[in-house]
C-alpha cells in the first residue's frame, strides 16, 4: 500500500460536539461550499493608514497559495471558486464525503432547540503537510449557530426616547449629517421593510438615508416578525441612520454561522463598492463558544480595517458579566473582545431638559438584561489599554487580559429607543443599539475631520480622549462595578460627542 500524505491539524480549528444529540448522519451526497481562509502575503505594516486597493496589493493572499489551495480541492474531487485576493479566501464546493475527507472530519446532523437541522462536528480540521501555515482557517462544515443578537425589547419600558434624543444628551454634533460616510451593518438574519424605515423618518422629521441590502453566502433582506431578528435589523438602521441621515446604510446579510458571520464581516471591511467607513456589529456570544480559528479570523479582518482607517464598533452583550453562560464562571463577549473591535457597554440613561440627569450601569437583575463586559479569557491586554489599569478577572486564577468593553451608551430597555419594525412602534434596548449608535457618531466625526478616525482605541485611552468621553461610575454589571476611570461594566464611558471631534481636531491637525 502507498504511504499516505502526512497531515496536519489546522490551528485552533478544535471543536466541541454540540450541546444538542445528534439525530443521524448528514447525506454525502449533499453539495456544500466552504469558506477556506489563507495567510497574507505579508504581515500589516506597524503604522501608517492604506486604500483598500493598497492593502490588496501589500498584504492580499499569494497567488502561489491560492494556486496550492486550488490543486488540494481538485485533488479531492472539489471544485475552487471565487478568490478574494484581499480577504484571502478561496471558496470551495463539493460533496459532504469529499469534503470531509479533505478537511479530515466527520459532520453529523443535529437539530436546534428551534427545530432547525444543521451540520457539526467535533475536533480538529487538518490539511496536508504542505499546507500547513498556508490555510489559516476552513468554515462552513459545521452550521451551528454562532451568533446572539443584542437587543431587548420592553413594551412596558419606563421611558423610551428617540435616537436623535439620545445623540442631543451626548452631545453629538448637530451641524454634520454623515454625508460621504457609508456605515455596514452585520445582520445574521431577518431584514427591513422599506415603508418602515419610510414611516420612520418621516416621523422623525429627518431625512431618509440610503438603505441597500448587500447578500452574503445566501443571506438575504427577509422580514419576518417584530419579536425575531426583525427588531435587531431595524434598530441598527434606524439608530445609526437617524443619527448620520447623509450616510449610505450598506446592510450586510448572511446565515448564523460562524462562516456567515466571517464572511459578512470580510466582504464589508474589504468591499470596494460601498467603501464602509464604520462597521457596526450587534451579533455575538461568548468567547467559549468560539473556536480559536474563528476568532483569530475576526481580528484578522478588524486589524485590516484599522489599516485601512475603518472603525469596528461592537456590541458588548446583554446578560451581565455572566455572558449568560451558567457554568458559574464570567465570560466576555466576542466579537467585543477583539482587541480591534470598539467594545460598546451599556448604560441606563436618563435625559432631563434634552441634557443627562443621570447615567449608571445597565443591570435590571437576573434574567432582565444587564450591561457585558469584564477580561478576556483569550486575548492579552493591547498595548492601548496599559495605562488602564485593568484588574483580574473575577475568575479562579484572576487572569489579566483585554479589558471589555471600550465605550458605553444607553442601552437598559426600561429607557431605550423607540423604534419601528414590521409596522410596530416599540422601545428597544440592548447593546444592541450602542454599536450603532458608536457607528452613527464616528461617521459625524469622519465628516467633520475630513478623514476617517480608523483605530480609535490608542486615542481613546489618552487623557485627552478619556476628557471627551462622560465617565459612569456608579452600578455593577454582576462580578464587576463601576468608578473612576475604565471599568469592566461600562469602559472609558459614554460620549461627548462634540467634545471627541474637538479632540480629534486638536490630535490630529
Amino acid at each position: 500500500m502507498a504511504d499516505q500524505p502526512s497531515r496536519v491539524p489546522i490551528p485552533g480549528s478544535e471543536r466541541t460536539a454540540p450541546a444538542q444529540a445528534a439525530i443521524g448522519p448528514c447525506d454525502p451526497t449533499e453539495v456544500a461550499t466552504v469558506t477556506v481562509y489563507i495567510r497574507g502575503s505579508s504581515d500589516e505594516a506597524a503604522a501608517g493608514q492604506v486604500s483598500r486597493d493598497e492593502y490588496a496589493a501589500a498584504y492580499g493572499a499569494a497567488p502561489d497559495d491560492v494556486a496550492a489551495v486550488r490543486q488540494f480541492a481538485e485533488a479531492h474531487g472539489l471544485s475552487a471558486g471565487t478568490v478574494d485576493l484581499a480577504r484571502r479566501s478561496v471558496e470551495v464546493t463539493g460533496r459532504l464525503d469529499s469534503l470531509t475527507t479533505a478537511f479530515g472530519t466527520t459532520l453529523l446532523l443535529y437539530r436546534d432547540p428551534n427545530g432547525a437541522e444543521y451540520r457539526g462536528r467535533e475536533g480538529p480540521l487538518s490539511v496536508p503537510a504542505e499546507l500547513s501555515g498556508v490555510v489559516t482557517g476552513v468554515f462552513g462544515l459545521d452550521g451551528r449557530p454562532q451568533g446572539r443578537s443584542l437587543f431587548r425589547p420592553r413594551a412596558d419600558a419606563r421611558s423610551a426616547y428617540m435616537p436623535p434624543q439620545v445623540a442631543t444628551a451626548y452631545t453629538f454634533p448637530t451641524e454634520l449629517t454623515g454625508s460621504g460616510e457609508c456605515i455596514a451593518l452585520i445582520e445574521l438574519g431577518g431584514g427591513f421593510r422599506q415603508t418602515d424605515l419610510s414611516a420612520y423618518f418621516a416621523q422623525l422629521g429627518v431625512t431618509e438615508p440610503t438603505v441597500v441590502a448587500v447578500p452574503i453566502d445566501g443571506g438575504s433582506n427577509t422580514p419576518g416578525t417584530a419579536d425575531g431578528p426583525d427588531g435587531e435589523v431595524m434598530l441598527d438602521i434606524e439608530v445609526s441612520g437617524s443619527i448620520a441621515p447623509g450616510a449610505t446604510i450598506a446592510v450586510y446579510f448572511a446565515p448564523n454561522t460562524d462562516q456567515g458571520f466571517i464572511d459578512a464581516v470580510t466582504t464589508a471591511v474589504h468591499d470596494t463598492t460601498h467603501k464602509p467607513s464604520v462597521v457596526s456589529i450587534s451579533w455575538g456570544s461568548a468567547e467559549s463558544t468560539w473556536t480559536v480559528q474563528a476568532m483569530n479570523q475576526m481580528e484578522e479582518a478588524f486589524t485590516a480595517a484599522a489599516a485601512m482607517g475603518v472603525t469596528v464598533t461592537v456590541a458588548a452583550g446583554d446578560n451581565g458579566s455572566s455572558d449568560g453562560v451558567t457554568d458559574g464562571l464570567q465570560h466576555v463577549d466576542f466579537p467585543a473582545s477583539a482587541p480591534h473591535a470598539l467594545g460598546c457597554g451599556g448604560t441606563r440613561l436618563e435625559i432631563k431638559g434634552g441634557s443627562i440627569a443621570s447615567e449608571t450601569v445597565w443591570n435590571d437583575g437576573p434574567g432582565q438584561g444587564a450591561g457585558g463586559g469584564g477580561i478576556s479569557d483569550v486575548f492579552p491586554v493591547p498595548a492601548y489599554q496599559d495605562s488602564a489599569s485593568i484588574p483580574p478577572s473575577a475568575n479562579p486564577g484572576g487572569r489579566v487580559g483585554r479589558g471589555v468593553p471600550d465605550v458605553c451608551g444607553d442601552a437598559d430597555p426600561d429607557t431605550g429607543y423607540t423604534i419601528r419594525v414590521d409596522g410596530q412602534t416599540i422601545p428597544i434596548g440592548g447593546t444592541s443599539a450602542v454599536a450603532p449608535l458608536w457607528a452613527g457618531l464616528i461617521a459625524l466625526l469622519n465628516q467633520g475631520l475630513g478623514r476617517p478616525v480608523g483605530f480609535l482605541q490608542p486615542f481613546l485611552y489618552t487623557s485627552a480622549g478619556v476628557a471627551a468621553l462622560h465617565d459612569v461610575v456608579k452600578g455593577s454589571n454582576g462580578a464587576y462595578s463601576a468608578g473612576p476611570g475604565w471599568d469592566p461594566c461600562t469602559g472609558l464611558g459614554s460620549p461627548n460627542g462634540t467634545g471627541l471631534l474637538d479632540a480629534l481636531f486638536r490630535a490630529r491637525s
